[in-house]
C-alpha cells in the first residue's frame, strides 16, 4: 500500500519545490541576471542531485545503447524546452499566452501515454485528470497588456508545449526499463551540453549582475527546480504518466501564486481563484487513484 502511493510522494515533493521555484525565479532575472546565463546556472544545479542519485545505485550507471538513448532524449527534450522558453518564446511574446499553452502539456503526455503506453484510470481518476488539465489555463491567466505581438513566439511556445510532453512520456517510459536514477544523470548531461549554447547568445555588451542576486541566488532558487526534477522521475517510477503529469501541472502553480500573494502582495484575478479551487479537488482525487 505505501509503495502504492509512492508516487504521490514524490509528486508533491515536485509540485513544492517547483511552486516554490515558480515564485522567487524571477528575481535574479529582475536583478540584471540575464535568462540565458539563469539557463547555464540550472544545468550546473542539476549536478548536486544528480550525484546523489548515483550514490543511491552506488554508482552503477546503466550505459547500454537504449538507456543512453532514452536518457538523452529525456534530457534534450526538458532542456530544450528550458533554452526556448527563456531565449525565444518569453523575449518574442506576451506571458500570459506563452504559459496557458505551455502548461497544457500534459495533454501531450495523457494522449501519447494512452495510445502507445495503454496506460487506464479509474472513474474517479478521469475526473482529477479532467479537474486538473481544466484547472492548468485558468492557473495560468494573467491580465492582458493590450501589446502588439508577432507570431514568433507562438513558435517557441509551441516547441515547449511539445517538448515537455513528449518529456512526461518518455520518462514514463524509460522508468519500465531503466533506473530512474540512470534517467536522471542523462538528463543533467545532456543539460549541460546545451550550456555552452546559452552561454554563447548571451549579451555580454550589457550590464549583468554579478553579485549575489545575480549567479549565487540564482543558483540557490535553480537548485529547487533540479530537486523537483529527480523527484519527479520517481513519480513517473511508481505511478501513471496520465496522473502524474496533470497534477504537478495543476498544484505547482497554487505554491507560486499563494507564495506570491504574501511576498509581493498580488492579489490573484478571479480566474486564477478558481483555477486554484478546481486543482485542489483534482488533488484530493488523483490521490485516491
Amino acid at each position: 500500500m505505501v509503495k502504492n502511493k509512492l508516487w504521490l510522494l514524490y509528486a508533491l515533493v515536485t509540485t513544492l519545490f517547483w511552486g516554490v521555484w515558480g515564485a522567487f525565479t524571477e528575481i535574479s532575472a529582475k536583478a540584471g541576471f540575464p535568462g540565458t546565463l539563469i539557463y547555464v546556472v540550472w544545468a550546473f544545479t542539476m549536478i548536486i542531485p544528480a550525484l546523489v542519485g548515483l550514490k543511491i545505485i552506488n554508482w552503477k550507471l546503466e550505459k547500454d545503447v537504449k538507456s543512453i538513448l532514452l536518457g538523452s532524449v529525456i534530457g534534450l527534450l526538458g532542456a530544450g524546452g528550458q533554452l526556448a522558453l527563456f531565449t525565444g518564446a518569453i523575449v518574442n511574446g506576451p506571458a500570459y499566452l506563452i504559459f496557458p499553452i505551455i502548461s497544457l502539456s500534459p495533454v501531450i503526455t495523457i494522449l501519447v501515454s494512452l495510445l502507445i503506453l495503454k496506460e487506464r484510470a479509474s472513474k474517479i481518476g478521469w475526473i482529477g485528470i479532467g479537474l486538473a488539465l481544466f484547472a492548468i489555463p485558468w492557473l495560468s491567466y494573467q491580465d492582458p497588456s493590450g501589446t502588439s505581438y508577432g507570431y514568433l513566439w507562438l513558435l517557441f511556445a509551441l516547441v515547449v508545449f511539445v517538448a515537455w510532453g513528449m518529456q512526461a512520456f518518455f520518462m514514463k517510459l524509460a522508468n519500465n526499463t531503466m533506473k530512474a536514477e540512470s534517467i536522471f544523470f542523462y538528463m543533467t548531461l545532456t543539460g549541460l551540453l546545451l550550456a555552452p549554447i546559452a552561454w554563447f547568445m548571451t549579451d555580454f555588451s550589457q550590464p549583468i549582475n554579478w553579485g549575489f542576486k545575480g549567479p549565487y541566488l540564482a543558483f540557490g532558487i535553480q537548485l529547487l527546480n533540479s530537486i523537483g526534477a529527480l523527484t519527479i522521475v520517481y513519480a513517473f517510477r511508481y505511478g501513471k504518466a496520465i496522473v502524474v503529469s496533470p497534477l504537478t501541472n495543476a498544484v505547482a502553480p497554487i505554491i507560486t501564486i499563494l507564495l506570491s500573494l504574501m511576498i509581493y502582495a498580488v492579489i490573484p484575478h478571479a480566474i486564477v481563484l478558481i483555477g486554484m479551487v478546481l486543482a485542489v479537488i483534482s488533488i484530493f482525487l488523483l490521490a485516491k487513484e
